[in-house]
Formats: C-alpha cells, structure tokens, sequence
C-alpha cells in the first residue's frame, strides 16, 4: 500500500506531462497557428515557457518539403526540373564541367551524369540539356530525385556568378538594366522583361539582350536553357519576339538576331 502511495505523486506529474503534450503533437499537426498551439497547451502546463521551448525546438527541426516536378519542353533535348525552392537571383548558364565547377556545386555535380550537356538554373527551374545517347524517359526521374535530394540537404546552389554573366540581363534588376541601358536599348530590355522573357521561362528557357546597332537598327540576343539549340527557337525569334519589337518600338528595330542560335 505504501508503495502505491508513493506512486499516485508520480503518475500525477506523468499525466501532467503526457496530457499537454499530446495536446501539442495534436494542435501542431492539425495545422492550428502558433498562438492557437500554446494557448492550447498552456491549460495544461503552469510554465508557459516551457511552451515556447517546445515550440522552437520543434520549428528548427521541421524541414520545408522540397518539391521538384519535370516537364518536357519545346527542345526535346531539354527537360525543365521545376521547384517550390528559390535557387537564384541571376540566371546563370553552363556549357561544360569547367565553367560549373568555378560557378555552381550544383551544376557541376549534375555534369557528373554522363548524359547531361548543358545546364541552365533560373529563379526556381533547372533546365537540363542532354546528350542524344539517352531518352528523357529513361532518366528523368532520376535527375529529379537526384535535385530533390540535393536542395533537401540545403547544399550550396551557386557560390560564384561567372563573370560571362554580366554582359546579359537579369530578371531580378530589372531597375538596375534600364538604368544602365539607354534609348532604345533600354526600352528593348523593359519589353523583353514584360513581355517576352516570362512565357519563355514557362518553357524552361531564357532571352537575354546582348546589343543594340542605332546604324543597322539590329537588335542581338542570347537564347538560354530550352531556347538554346531548340528547332523552334528561329520561328519564335522571328514570328514572336522580332516582330513584337517592331510593332511595340516601330521604325526602330530592322532584326533580331541570336548570337548562339
């Protein structure tokens, strides 16, 4: 009888432990807001504090769920890896092992599959380039796995901007390139900005402004990620991009050429 005495005290104290706890585990995984989640919890412990411990150990240790989707583009020998995640502020292009390795850990290691060409990597879109010695079918999956699991460990996406990179524009200084640019050449970049560039993005692509001729009124660009190489990259260039030019800026654009395309 003693014994059992002795023991109501401490079930007492594990009750009051598990209760509130369980309260928690319950509260936090039904989606109910912080606040929501300790005035919940705090009917059952008379340390509040302990509430905000709990709380903060719990919200390091939650990772965001990193999703990464495939989708086929234009180019059938490129595949778009979209993500929740933001991978960049610049977008950034590699042709080969050597520029990733200076530039972008992730880029170079994706370069360690022997079927992967080239590698594009945008505000939240990789789009990869392969060889023709494989099917997208055949390794889509495990590329995407392979990026998933890499942007899960939060490994270091790009450490260093190629200095190649400066000569095109960058969606995310916006400002900074009209700025820089002047007449014409800034109104180019401004309409390839609003216009151009976001449904070319949705194609795992990009068009960046190299140059503007005031003399031959010629209009010279870079095509990125799908758009580079792609069989339909002229027909845009000429039908979509070159003749919205001419309409939005008349009298003032001749052509538009692709330095790579």
């Amino acid at each position: 009888m003693n014994n059992i005495g002795e023991l109501i005290p401490i079930l007492g104290i594990l009750v009051g432990v598990i209760v509130p706890l369980g309260a928690f585990f319950f509260v936090y995984h039904e989606g109910k807001n912080k606040n929501e989640t300790i005035i919940e919890i705090s009917k059952n412990l008379d340390d509040s504090s302990k509430v905000e411990e709990l709380l903060k150990i719990f919200e390091e240790r939650k990772k965001e769920p990193i999703e990464v989707f495939a989708e086929a583009t234009p180019n059938p020998s490129t595949m778009k890896f979209g993500t929740n995640k933001s991978l960049t502020n610049t977008d950034v292009e590699y042709i080969n092992i050597e520029e990733a390795s200076k530039s972008s850990p992730l880029a170079k290691a994706l370069f360690g599959f022997s079927f992967v060409k080239e590698v594009f990597i945008s505000e939240n879109y990789i789009s990869i380039t392969k060889f023709d010695i494989v099917e997208w079918n055949d390794i889509y999956s495990e590329i995407r796995s392979f990026i998933s699991s890499y942007l899960q460990e939060n490994k270091i996406i790009i450490k260093e901007l190629p200095k190649s990179n400066s000569t095109t524009n960058n969606p995310k200084e916006k400002e900074d390139d009209i700025i820089n640019f002047e007449g014409t050449s800034a109104k180019i970049v401004a309409i390839l900005d609003e216009y151009i560039r976001p449904a070319v993005a949705s194609d795992g692509g990009n068009i960046a402004f190299k140059s503007y001729n005031e003399e031959t009124k010629i209009v010279k660009v870079v095509l990125q990620g799908a758009c580079s190489g792609c069989p339909s990259s002229t027909i845009t260039l000429k039908n979509g991009i070159e003749t919205m030019l001419q309409e939005m800026l008349p009298n003032e654009i001749s052509q538009v050429v692709a330095i790579n395309g």
